[in-house]
């Protein structure tokens, strides 16, 4: 149920449907479809269905235009719109990045609830002020409902809904840190979800009725995305506070081009964890080139205390590297836009620091956790 199926563009943006989107799509049709036969008995044939359909897809069409509002702001904001995905409990505007300010994210988060009033008072001018009756006007209703329904929903204050993005961003501007704004509204956001889940078997228990299906779906999809949420803007946050310096390896592939091949192999590689590439530094520990340990067969061993390391030394290609002071966050980014696993640190000088792996990045984090829960 987890597949997304792509049916082409909005305004530039790739739009998708989620495979739990027609079982909504069904139920809706269905369900509608009953009500306007029992409202209107005139409605007679395949037309009631017919009806029902197309009220669904209104209803998802509000739904569009409600994370479109969302979008179209993040466009404002030089933000890349990835994808808009309609699935089981609605939509999602998958972002390329967060807001630059907490101005900006408010933005954001309260376009989407603003489209659905003013589709809400478009909704019901239209079905006050018109002629309009029977089957149309009881649509029409049902669209101004849905659409009120669908902005006062959003803004409950939790994450993911929109509610929480506005309280993320307030909480930010009071607290300039964007990461304890996630997280504070992500554990509202699981506040609500249990209060979903409790609110649906309190009943049960009660007077033995069956209980609420939809809240506990509800309160579960809550308490699952308030979770990942709080989880990766702690991870988020402790990456912020932490500078590239903080994650090189301890064991550091790093040798002088003046060292001769004996030297190096005595200190670097006999009873060392295997390595096949070293970083070769000058005289004034700037970074000069690569040394790999399987060109030291070129040499004959007996020659190795005659042979320097720089003169086995390749040029540099393609290594990325970072200023010791970069945030960490900077750092993971980097790592993941280049499709990368390691980075090469230096200071403001050109001096080599070391090198950071994404294994030394992890080490880091595992052991920031362990002193935290002690």
């Amino acid at each position: 149920m987890n597949r997304s199926f792509r049916v082409g563009n909005l305004f530039g943006i790739p739009f998708y449907i989620n495979s739990s989107w027609f079982l909504v799509l069904v139920l809706v049709t269905l369900t509608y479809s009953s009500s306007l036969a029992e409202q209107f008995p005139e409605l007679t044939g395949m037309l009631p269905l017919i009806l029902g359909l197309i009220a669904a897809l209104l209803l998802f069409s509000s739904v569009l235009a409600h994370e479109l509002g969302h979008s179209f702001v993040a466009l404002s904001q030089g933000i890349e719109v990835k994808s808009i995905t309609l699935f089981l409990f609605g939509g999602l505007a998958s972002l390329d990045r967060e807001s630059k300010t907490p101005g900006e994210a408010f933005s954001v988060a309260i376009a989407g609830p603003l489209v659905s009033i003013v589709l809400f008072g478009l909704f019901t001018i239209i079905n006050t002020f018109t002629a309009i009756n029977g089957p149309l006007a009881a649509i029409l209703q049902l669209l101004a409902y849905i659409n009120l329904v669908l902005a006062l929903f959003n803004l409950i204050p939790g994450l993911p809904l929109d509610g929480g993005n506005i309280l993320k961003s307030i909480v930010w501007k009071i607290t300039n840190n964007p990461y304890k704004g996630v997280i504070f509204a992500s554990r509202v956001g699981q506040v609500f979800g249990w209060l979903a889940i409790v609110s649906s078997l309190i009943p049960t228990f009660l007077s033995g009725s069956f209980p609420n299906i939809w809240n506990i779906l509800i309160g579960s999809f809550l308490l699952q995305n308030a979770g990942r949420s709080a989880q990766y803007a702690e991870i988020q946050g402790t990456l912020a506070d932490l500078t590239a310096a903080d994650a090189i390896i301890l064991d550091r592939p790093i040798v002088s081009a003046s060292l001769s091949l004996r030297e190096f192999v005595n200190e670097y590689i006999i009873g060392k964890d295997s390595r096949k590439q070293f970083l070769v530094i000058n005289e004034v520990d700037q970074l000069v080139g690569v040394i790999n340990v399987d060109d030291l067969k070129v040499v004959n061993t007996s020659e190795w205390p005659l042979v320097m390391v720089k003169e086995l030394t390749k040029p540099v290609t393609n290594m990325e590297t970072v200023v010791a002071k970069t945030s960490l966050l900077e750092v993971v980014s980097l790592l993941e836009q280049k499709q990368i696993n390691e980075l090469t640190v230096i200071d403001e000088n050109g001096v080599l620091v070391g090198l950071i792996e994404k294994a030394s990045i992890r080490s880091l984090l595992e052991n920031k956790a362990k002193v935290k829960s002690a």
